[in-house]
């Protein structure tokens, strides 16, 4: 726990809901210090006016709350780079949440050197991954920050303790339409997470309610939508021909992908922390563009580089689900992967369908595919039959050796 008197002011990552708005009087309260709140706009679909409010009912100076719209720099700086590796964590999770508290971090310590603040505050649990993902940014780019988390200092330890703090300090209390504190709720551009009470019981199939990004794909249309993405070196820039910048283009594919119920998860996943955990994911556009993103990577990649990708895409997933953004093995991974997205564009075509992405068509000005080569028809004159004889025999030498030495010993 950091010394309470040499606190002197200090900058929260502050979303305006029930727990940061303790965090806020908590610190107040207990180091006497000039609180400055930091709320940022990656898309999550909320007002963010209200946090301003909040902030001021709660004694913050209009000068010390700041509220920054992140969504383009958002997806073009960390969901983009992250999408040209097809990074997919434990074979399933997008990282929707992992992918944006290395950007939230790096605001929180701009923000202090701005104003001169000596401590970040985040309000993450003692038992999740974003502690670890939000100090490990605030390290890498300030060394010798002081961090407080007020999840592994205060002795709230319950949902009722925590309303309670609220009721005594006049914290105004949200409550979900079945009037409970809802479950934990995180939502960005790229994804909606949601984890705990209903969700605990992984036997438990998730209540529809719990949804908030998708429909349910029984009750999507009967009829496909067809869509086309265009990539210029591995990035999304158009659909439908229409071009669109980063974040708008997410917007729109997510838009896509509501409509016709894409991109629904249930997981069970291995923390960080050493934990496993149960969350509902929902990543509808970012469902529809590992898809497209794989597509177009088919006809463009040469097969040594494909392979490699994926090869080491679990490493580099890895590394952001643990909050390892701002390290060097990151940054040389993100070299080789955008290395190889040299020629990765053209045009690719989608149906989506009652929760499906399925892929119909992919085109490229550098396509590694020769339809001369492939036929089954006579006359590729590039390809001759008779050199698959000594391409397979020189591959079978070893095998063939092995069995020889089987056949001697009797084996």
């Amino acid at each position: 726990m950091p010394d309470q008197k040499s606190v002197k002011k200090v900058v929260l990552a502050y979303s305006g809901g029930l727990d940061t708005s303790i965090i806020l009087k908590w610190l107040q309260q207990t180091y006497g210090a000039e609180v400055v709140t930091f709320t940022a706009d990656l898309g999550q679909g909320e007002e963010l006016e209200p946090a301003r409010k909040k902030a001021e009912l709660l004694g913050i100076k209009p000068e010390n709350i700041f509220i920054e719209d992140l969504r383009e720099e958002f997806v073009r700086d960390y969901v983009f780079p992250m999408f040209r590796a097809n990074a997919v964590y434990e074979g399933q999770y997008l990282l929707g949440t992992s992918i944006a508290r290395p950007l939230i971090g790096k605001k929180q310590i701009e923000i202090a050197e701005k104003v001169g603040a000596d401590a970040v505050c985040h309000g993450a649990t003692g038992k999740g991954n974003d502690q670890v993902r939000f100090e490990l940014t605030y390290y890498a780019l300030k060394p010798d920050i002081t961090i407080i988390a007020p999840w592994r200092e205060w002795n709230l330890r319950s949902r009722e303790q925590l309303i309670a703090f609220a009721e005594q300090h006049q914290i105004p209390i949200a409550k979900d339409k079945r009037g409970e504190a809802p479950f934990s709720v995180d939502a960005n551009l790229l994804h909606a997470s949601s984890e705990g009470k209903v969700l605990e019981d992984p036997a438990q199939e998730v209540p529809d309610y719990v949804y908030s990004r998708t429909i349910d794909p029984e009750k999507a249309p009967d009829k496909a939508t067809y869509i086309t993405v265009d990539f210029e070196k591995g990035d999304a820039v158009a659909i439908d021909g229409k071009k669109m910048s980063p974040a708008t283009l997410l917007a729109k594919l997510n838009e896509l992908g509501r409509a016709n119920g894409i991109g629904r998860l249930d997981l069970v996943e291995n923390r960080f922390v050493g934990m496993k955990s149960r969350g509902m994911y929902e990543t509808p556009g970012g469902t529809i563009l590992l898809q497209a993103h794989r597509g177009i990577e088919q006809i463009t990649l040469d097969r040594g580089a494909a392979h490699l990708k994926d090869e080491l895409m679990p490493k580099y997933a890895e590394l952001i689900y643990n909050g390892l953004w701002f390290t060097p093995e990151r940054e040389m991974l993100q070299v080789l992967i955008d290395k190889s997205q040299e020629f990765v564009t053209g045009s690719v075509r989608l149906k989506l369908y009652k929760g499906n992405v399925i892929l119909v068509g992919r085109e490229s000005p550098y396509s590694l595919y020769d339809q001369e080569l492939v036929t089954f028809e006579e006359g590729a004159v590039a390809y001759d039959h008779r050199d698959a004889q000594g391409f397979i025999k020189l591959n079978a030498l070893r095998l063939r050796t092995l069995g020889q030495r089987k056949k001697k010993l009797g084996l």
